[in-house]
């Protein structure tokens, strides 16, 4: 799976040629590996497929038929995406959630180079063959993806990257090492909050500063008195609001 020129076959060949995608461009790449496919029995392995056809129509429905293209592997599935690599990563959750009812699915996203294969309208290219390396790493119903893959997402929808988190340095049977990212819904939360807590300190940095040039300026009983008288009212209201 980590050569270039691995093949996936598309059931739909003409679709390729009328997208024009000959051309190797990037794409994102979602391929979804079902574990320990091939030491199943062949009862086994047809009901499998089935089952992920059928979690494969669902999940790429969302996705414009213009800018999607379905391929099968060996062992799974994958979905080449053009433009939307935020729409790549949202098949894949949904793909995962839907499998967890007896699917043994794991999901490996790149963002890579592909192309059409010529002659039997299958398809090549690094992009899907990195997907399904970093499948290879994944976990039952977890998924990872690539550097690439989230830079790619960084430049089109800008902070969603931090949704993907560092899950380790990762080498494929051919020596390649891959940095991988696994999903963290709760990383930008954690991030909000962090700019909340530097907001308010960078307030009172303000307000400390402008605090400090107004004594430096009228010496500090003359700056106590006047902050007091402002806020005489505020505490007569505050007594009385106590007392009632």
């Amino acid at each position: 799976m980590n050569s270039s020129r691995s093949q996936f076959l598309c059931k739909d060949a003409q679709t390729l040629h009328i997208r024009g995608m000959s051309a190797s461009p990037q794409a994102s790449v979602v391929f979804l590996k079902m574990q320990d496919f091939a030491r199943r029995a062949a009862s086994e392995q047809a009901r499998l497929r089935a089952q992920l056809e059928a979690v494969v129509a669902v999940t790429v429905a969302e996705i414009d038929p213009a800018n999607r293209v379905v391929l099968e592997a060996g062992d799974g599935a994958a979905v080449v995406v053009l433009r939307d690599p935020r729409g790549a990563l949202r098949l894949a959750e949904r793909a995962l959630a839907a499998a967890a009812a007896g699917l043994p699915l794991s999901a490996g996203i790149n963002c890579g180079a592909v192309q059409v294969s010529k002659g039997n309208g299958g398809m090549t290219g690094d992009g899907i063959a990195v997907a399904a390396a970093i499948a290879e790493f994944a976990a039952p119903s977890r998924l990872l993806a690539s550097r690439t893959f989230r830079d790619a997402l960084a430049d089109v929808v800008p902070g969603f990257e931090v949704t993907l988190t560092p899950a380790g340095t990762f080498t494929d049977p051919g020596l390649r090492s891959h940095e991988l990212f696994g999903p963290d819904r709760g990383a930008p939360r954690r991030r909000r909050r962090r700019y909340a807590v530097a907001s308010v300190v960078l307030v009172l940095a303000l307000l400390g500063g402008g605090i400090g040039a107004r004594i430096a300026k009228e010496g500090r009983d003359p700056f106590v008195d006047s902050v007091t008288k402002k806020m005489q009212p505020y505490w007569q209201a505050l007594v009385r609001k106590v007392d009632y």
